[in-house]
């Protein structure tokens, strides 16, 4: 027997159309690398979607088509969520921080047929044009000089089009990961899967956001689908305040003039916005409304943590990955909150919280994937997660990404706790096994920033004669500041366990990131390579 209820596809194009519908005088702010700002609405950008969707047609393009992006935040950018899939097309968001040869793969291997870009990146366009043979048209967003604009190529339209019709389990958008060993792979989300994920981020739980919302963006739109915010935006009618440029005193005077009271970014992004404040002897709770920040990317440090909850800022403290949509966790505070200390409070939101209804997760023996850990708060082990917006397989992979009962290896060591808060403790390349037992580089890290002299840290096992490996801290300093190897090893003393200690500290100008701004442990054990250290106990 078939229930009863009416035939709904969860398709994405009914986003947009609730949010014009019920929302489209909400508006959004865009503010451009030249220093102007333009102003749209929900009804706005659901009017140059339809015209996008004419264009994408009249150049050829159909269902199941990818369409890529090469483009920082902004309102045009999200216009073509919407336009791409709305022909029934694949949106594709290109990170352009990746190296030449991985810019070439992932757009050839998505066979992309339509590239949009901003035209900052007009560089990387003139050089990949005849490494792309697969795409047949460009268009800027913001300029006509080098390819038809984009406000143009949809001016010649005039939106009264209908949606191409999907199945909602058809894909709607390509995301590749940032491929720190081989190439990048693809994950390609479907509209079901989307949807899902969209309903989930506007809870309480998580991006807690309501019609009254006010969100300044800074991950990446082109960074895990920019943490699905562009999808449930729609949904309780946000605004956004969208910076083309990702300069800490501009984003701290939109926060203030366009009162923004949500912001997600990684923790440099709220590293660069605190350096700013300081030179300006101002805090967060001096610039607009902010009352909840997201972080995610990597694990955030205590004393930020700290400093924007003192400011009155509800942190949520998040994991997740490309593979997950992304949302996998967010901070949320337990039913004794409001009982806690304010230490006890910190200690809490360090964690990265617990999982989203739809997400399951384990932790399995890091030799053994068979033996499942208990959920005990010190069983650490390989993180494995489920959900109905978790990858199944890659795009174009023959084989599952998953075992048999569907759980997918994030890559991630953790804990999980009796009451189901994760907390990440490293990724499996990146543990450090010294004398057989487990260190973990993050909390390392962690620690180590906690210095006031220190910017940044990053720290890699060494091989040891006797112990396998050791680790060494590489840092950078604050500017202006000068610190010693001693001073470093005496803030960690206690606050790490003793056999944990780095056997060396080394200072460097720069510690090199990946194209999603993380750092890149593999460059830094291929710099330090040759090293030796100078006593072997």
């Amino acid at each position: 027997m078939l229930g009863a209820m009416q035939d709904w596809d969860l398709v994405v194009t009914h986003l947009i159309d609730h949010a014009a519908r019920e929302y489209g005088e909400r508006e959004h702010i865009t503010y451009w690398a030249d220093g102007t700002e333009t102003r749209t609405t929900w009804a706005g950008v659901r009017h140059d979607a339809k015209r996008m969707t004419q264009a994408l047609r009249a150049a050829g393009v159909r269902k199941g088509d990818r369409i890529a992006t090469l483009a920082m935040n902004h309102s045009r950018h999200l216009v073509t969520w919407y336009g791409a899939v709305g022909v029934g097309g694949v949106l594709h968001t290109i990170n352009p921080r990746l190296f030449d040869d991985q810019l070439e793969y992932i757009v050839t291997h998505a066979e992309d047929r339509v590239l949009l870009y901003d035209a900052a990146f007009q560089p990387i366009v003139d050089r990949m044009r005849d490494r792309w043979p697969c795409v047949e048209t460009y268009v800027c967003f913001d300029s006509g000089d080098h390819a038809p604009a984009f406000e143009d190529w949809i001016g010649a339209h005039d939106g009264d089009t209908e949606w191409e019709k999907v199945d909602e389990r058809d894909p709607c958008m390509l995301c590749y990961t940032s491929g720190t060993t081989g190439n990048p792979k693809g994950v390609l989300y479907e509209h079901r899967s989307t949807m899902l994920h969209a309903m989930a981020g506007v809870q309480p739980n998580l991006f807690d956001a309501d019609s009254r919302t006010v969100v300044l963006p800074v991950v990446p739109m082109f960074h895990a689908a920019s943490w699905g915010l562009p999808w449930a935006g729609t949904i309780p009618g946000i605004k956004f305040v969208y910076s083309q440029v990702n300069d800490p005193k501009v984003l701290c005077g939109l926060m203030d003039r366009e009162q923004v009271t949500h912001s997600a970014g990684v923790p440099t992004v709220w590293l660069a916005m605190f350096n700013y404040l300081d030179s300006v002897g101002k805090d967060v709770r001096d610039v607009g409304k902010l009352r909840r920040a997201i972080i995610g990317g990597s694990a955030a440090p205590k004393f930020m943590i700290e400093r924007l909850m003192k400011n009155g800022v509800s942190v949520a403290h998040a994991w997740g990955m490309t593979e997950t949509s992304p949302i996998g966790t967010t901070g949320s505070p337990p039913a004794n909150w409001d009982e806690l200390s304010f230490d006890e409070q910190v200690a809490l939101v360090m964690k990265q919280g617990r999982p989203a209804f739809g997400v399951e997760l384990r932790c399995v023996d890091l030799d053994d994937h068979t033996k499942v850990l208990p959920r005990d708060g010190k069983s650490s082990g390989a993180l494995q997660v489920r959900g109905p917006w978790v990858i199944k397989r890659y795009f174009k992979a023959e084989e599952d990404a998953v075992d048999s009962d569907q759980w997918f290896d994030t890559g991630d060591v953790a804990v999980i706790h009796p009451d189901g808060t994760l907390q990440l403790t490293d990724r499996t390349k990146d543990v450090i096994k010294s004398g057989g037992e487990w260190i973990s580089s993050v909390e390392l890290e962690n620690a180590a920033v906690g210095h006031p002299a220190i910017a940044e840290a990053a720290a890699i096992g060494i091989p040891h004669p006797k112990w396998d490996e050791r680790p060494i801290l590489v840092c950078v300093a604050k500017p202006d500041m000068i610190v010693r190897a001693e001073e470093v090893l005496d803030h960690l003393r206690d606050k790490v366990a003793k056999w944990w200690m780095p056997d060396a500290v080394e200072f460097v100008d720069e510690i090199p990131h990946t194209g999603t701004g993380k750092i890149s442990k593999k460059d830094l054990r291929e710099r330090f390579r040759d090293y030796v250290l100078e006593k072997v106990e």
